[in-house]
């Protein structure tokens, strides 16, 4: 049977099978099935080797056999920060939508400041080339001194890691807005509210979307390294606390954990600038 043969033999309706489940079968297989087979090869080779005596680290097996009480106990609270990893994820969560958040509105504001204005762009993209190679914890001990409290301070952290991408991307977007488009505002006369929201916002949106989707990223990497040092709730603090009481398997688990978290943030902000992107170019 030849190659072209094949292919159209996989593609024909099979016959008694809903479409819907011809649809679903075709997701499993092409976006489902070959993470897992990745993931379950991945397992296998850490099982292999961690397995012999006088491992390093832990294999799976032993992870899980070693957290099975954290993992069907996510929100249990014995006082303190004796909490479960439901809790240490939310109040990591908590502190990264405060900074996420106020960093996206100033972010955007600046960027779309530097966009329009050529004075802006020369007086501030070089103070922003500059900050924006700080490293985060850098800025800890800053914050600390000034906040003078761990909440606030970690907070900070994020809202200073997160504007870069979004100054940058935004202001891109910006500035490389059509000519074509801004003559056409020109003529129909649109105030400057008019113009944000009908011309600019849409020509922009893509470039600000994947300074978001950067900038959420970088910020939920940043309060899990700031909250090693700050102390108190929260995830990062849940892996140091571990290590100290060298909880090998509990560090793997907040690991997994961390990168869950991280993946659904990025997929939420990804949907939204489809769903945003996609309204503006229709309209």
């Amino acid at each position: 049977m030849t190659t072209s043969s094949r292919t159209n033999t996989l593609s024909t309706p099979m016959p008694g099978v809903h479409p819907v489940l011809l649809r679903l079968r075709d997701t499993l297989v092409k976006n489902v099935l070959p993470p897992v087979v990745v993931l379950a090869i991945l397992i296998g080779l850490w099982e292999a080797l961690c397995s012999h005596p006088g491992a390093a680290l832990p294999p799976p097996s032993q992870v899980l056999n070693d957290t099975w009480e954290l993992i069907i106990h996510p929100f249990y609270d014995y006082g303190g920060n004796d909490k479960g990893m439901g809790w240490q994820v939310l109040a990591s969560l908590e502190r990264v939508a405060y900074g996420y958040l106020l960093a996206v509105v100033v972010g955007i504001s600046l960027g779309v400041l530097v966009g329009q204005s050529t004075w802006a762009l020369r007086g501030l993209d070089p103070v922003f080339q500059v900050l924006r190679t700080v490293p985060p914890l850098a800025w800890l001990p800053i914050s600390l001194a000034g906040f003078q409290d761990s909440t606030p301070s970690a907070i900070f952290v994020i809202f200073i890691t997160a504007i870069w991408p979004i100054i940058i991307n935004t202001s891109v977007g910006v500035r490389n807005i059509p000519e074509d488009y801004r003559n056409v505002a020109r003529v129909i006369r649109l105030n400057g509210m008019e113009y944000f929201t009908r011309i600019m916002l849409p020509a922009a949106a893509p470039y600000i979307f994947s300074g978001l989707r950067i900038g959420v990223g970088l910020s939920w990497l940043a309060i899990v390294a700031a909250e090693m040092l700050i102390g108190g709730v929260g995830i990062g603090f849940f892996i140091w606390d571990a290590w100290n009481a060298s909880m090998l398997s509990d560090i793997v688990l907040a690991l997994i954990y961390v990168g869950i978290v991280g993946f659904i943030l990025d997929r939420i902000v990804a949907f939204i600038g489809q769903c945003v992107t996609r309204g503006t170019t229709q309209s």
